[in-house]
């Protein structure tokens, strides 16, 4: 073949020969390149209906542009034989970089990487590779990675559905190629080995071979005869303690849940392995918890960092005098349940207080969350069925039942089983915590004194006096199950204080933006800025002791909610900072992905303009009170809105596009401000109230005349309201009954209003 014209390319060396067909280097005399030409197997060229389907799908995998994925230029045809023409990929295939040996751990990841990149890509275009290997892989002398083969074993193979193990290009050549064969089927899923339909799961699989090869330097699943690494392929597991001690054991997680037998306990997702290995190298990112295990001696923390991670990690926190020995931290990953996500909310997790679980709020894609728990020990997760909606889980002191909030009630469940008991009404929920002697103390609403009440059920009392200026929320019992930790704002005078069953009286203990928690031997645990502080705390004189120490960094936070949990033995799991950033998209209709908007950043309460030019949106720092900005989508530009220490945030535009309106907290309670969005405006009270509820706006009609808001206090639930901007401007209500209504938005005609609702 050597010297052979094929139209305008002329084959000037043979690269190769596989069940995928022979690869040649051609030169392209038209574009004066150097490209490859893989020749279709003699037997599919004579197919007429193969021939036919692989056409159709060799459209689909010249549409992958990726710098991690070898480019297909064309398919072509020169007497009466069909072939590829594709990017000339120069360097080793990784299959020749392991012949020389285990390839060092950073190495390794980084190659894992790119690897996860283009794989990634094409995922997402629905092209499956079917037969990832390292014989397919090729590293550049730059040490860039390209994937080659994308999607080729479906086009050499049968139509979707259960697949002819006879057509497989993995199995198709035993006669004449067996060394081809048994490399293949060494990276081949269970499910595909046994013909049936595969899906991107199947790329996770041979993801985690290729990375445990590289690793190890052998094979996961290996053999002398095709049915033996078959066989092991079913049936046994990849011989873990070759992976080198310093893989991460986040990376040793990865590799278990890529190579699980069953489809649906794979990682589903090659980017959740993506940022895996992103987080294995650089620490927490988005959506993480995190759980840290120190040693305390004398007077100073040595803190061991967890390594962090794709959703969970978790370890233990030991505040607590102990002799000078080091200690061990238990790392590992916590991935969300199967189809779930774990939910944004700051304060969705809490650990038991005996250590030994942790429970958490997940949602599918219907968005709906609800409480799962998963054992430390152990690899399972359950729902707790009934908690539909839940949010600020905390737990019993027996570890035995989880306090929380949904659907504007505070309710409670057994771990064991049942379903959930409600106890009291709690519109707007925003924390509790439950005593030894089976009391319960929590926040209803922004507008309301903590309240207390038996676990058991009964009547809900005030724990802490009615405060106008004030908002109690974030408790936490202290040792004696008497006294309890609350947080108490506004933002501009916030402060930790202890209050008690007995009394109405509170006492100041920090001041500080953050709620506490206290923490055995005796210390409370609080936030300062996105650092996460232990300062020595006097729990019989209340009072604390000594400096302030930082435990770790970058920990989420929502105002004063901060986001994480610690056990009555020093476990502490909680939300990295990163966790509640978001990416802007836009998306049409059909939720397709078109554009980013904006990169990552702290977006709440998104709010388009009607020109559809900018976006107004509350962002907290985590160092103040969250403030509203203005973002230019044109030129990228954002800009400050709101400038006080208080809370402002919920920015809705006007028709028109020349008024914001937004909550603020500057006030006492939550009032609506209005102000023009150039930013030399001044603002400008718009409703204010005299007994302070909270509020937020919701929409402004069309016309101008209405701004419909939801407001909430001690006494109902959520409920819409509507200001007129004419006349006397005197509120009305929409909708004003006994379930939670918010969220309102007006036709364009004025003449419906949409809103959500738990009535059902």
């Amino acid at each position: 073949m050597i010297g052979t014209k094929l139209a305008h390319y002329e084959i000037t060396q043979h690269l190769g020969s596989g069940g995928m067909g022979d690869v040649y280097q051609a030169t392209d005399s038209k574009l004066g390149r150097s490209v490859a030409i893989k020749f279709l197997p003699k037997a599919f060229s004579h197919d007429n209906e193969r021939v036919a389907r692989f056409q159709r799908e060799a459209r689909v995998l010249a549409s992958l542009n990726h710098p991690n994925i070898a480019a297909i230029h064309g398919l072509e045809e020169f007497g009466g034989r069909k072939f590829l023409v594709m990017e000339l990929v120069t360097g080793e295939t990784l299959a020749e970089r392991i012949k020389r040996g285990p390839i060092p751990v950073d190495e390794a990841l980084g190659i894992a990487k790119q690897i996860a990149r283009g794989l990634e890509e094409a995922h997402e275009k629905g092209v499956i590779h079917r037969d990832l290997k390292p014989a397919n892989i090729k590293i550049s002398e730059q040490a860039q990675v390209k994937v080659l083969d994308f999607g080729l074993a479906k086009a050499f193979a049968g139509e979707a559905g259960e697949m002819n193990l006879s057509n497989s290009p993995t199995l198709s050549m035993v006669a004449t190629n067996a060394g081809v064969i048994l490399g293949t089927a060494a990276y081949m899923s269970p499910e595909q080995a046994k013909g049936k339909r595969t899906d991107r799961t199947t790329d996770l699989w041979a993801f985690g071979c290729v990375l445990y090869e590289m690793l190890t330097g052998r094979a996961a699943f290996e053999g002398e005869t095709l049915g033996e690494i078959l066989g092991s392929v079913f049936k046994a597991e990849p011989d873990w303690s070759q992976l080198p001690a310093e893989t991460p054991e986040s990376i040793r997680r990865l590799l278990r849940r890529c190579l699980q037998k069953e489809p649906n306990l794979r990682v589903r997702d090659i980017r959740d392995a993506r940022i895996e290995i992103d987080d294995s190298k650089s620490g927490p990112q988005v959506n993480s918890l995190v759980v840290q295990r120190a040693s305390r001696t004398r007077e100073r923390f040595a803190w061991i960092s967890a390594l962090l991670g794709l959703v969970l990690v978790a370890g233990a926190l030991a505040l607590r005098r102990a002799p000078d020995v080091s200690v061990k931290p238990a790392q590992f990953v916590i991935l969300p349940p199967e189809g779930e996500n774990f939910t944004a909310e700051i304060g969705s997790q809490a650990i038991s207080p005996d250590g030994r679980q942790v429970v958490f709020a997940a949602a599918a894609a219907d968005g709906v969350p609800m409480l799962w728990v998963r054992p430390l020990d152990s690899l399972a997760t359950r729902p707790l069925a009934g908690t539909e909606e839940a949010s600020m889980p905390f737990w019993s002191p027996d570890s035995r039942s989880i306090g929380f909030f949904a659907r504007g009630k505070l309710k409670r469940i057994d771990v064991a089983g049942g379903l959930p008991q409600p106890l009291a009404d709690a519109p707007f929920g925003l924390g509790g915590t439950w005593s030894r002697d089976g009391v319960i103390v929590f926040s209803p609403n922004l507008a309301s004194p903590l309240l207390q009440i038996p676990a058991g059920g009964g009547s809900a009392k005030p724990a802490t006096s009615k405060d106008e200026r004030r908002h109690h929320m974030g408790p936490s019992f202290l040792p004696d199950g008497r006294h309890f930790l609350f947080w108490a704002g506004p933002a501009d005078d916030p402060g930790v204080y202890v209050g008690s069953l007995d009394a109405n009286d509170v006492k100041l203990v920090l001041r500080t933006d953050s709620a506490a928690t206290y923490s055995p031997p005796g210390y409370l645990l609080f936030m300062r800025e996105s650092t996460l502080m232990a300062q020595p705390f006097d729990a019989a004189r209340m009072s604390t002791t000594g400096d302030p120490m930082p435990v770790a960094e970058q920990v989420g936070r929502f105002i004063s909610r901060p986001g994480f949990s610690i056990s009555d033995d020093g476990v502490l799991v909680f939300r990295a900072a990163a966790a509640s950033q978001t990416e802007l998209v836009w998306v049409d209709r059909t939720g397709r992905r078109i554009a980013v908007v904006a990169p990552p950043g702290s977006y709440g309460n998104v709010a388009l303009s009607p020109d559809e030019n900018r976006i107004a949106f509350d962002q907290d720092s985590g160092s103040s009170a969250p403030d509203v900005w203005l973002m230019d989508l044109r030129r990228q530009i954002t800009e400050r809105f709101t400038f006080q220490p208080s809370v402002d945030n919920v920015p809705v535009w006007s028709a028109d596009g020349r008024i914001v309106a937004f909550a603020s907290e500057r006030g006492g309670g939550l009032d609506i401000y209005q102000r023009s969005p150039n930013t030399s405006g001044t603002d400008e009270l718009l409703l204010k109230l005299d007994a302070p509820p909270i509020m937020f706006p919701s929409d402004w009609s069309s016309d101008g005349r209405y701004l419909t808001y939801y407001r909430t206090d001690a006494k109902t639930l959520n409920d819409i309201w509507a200001l007129p901007l004419f006349g006397d401007r005197k509120p009305f209500p929409v909708f004003h009954g006994e379930f939670n209504e918010s969220q309102s938005q007006f036709s364009p005609d004025v003449k419906w209003i949409a809103y959500v609702s738990d009535e059902s």
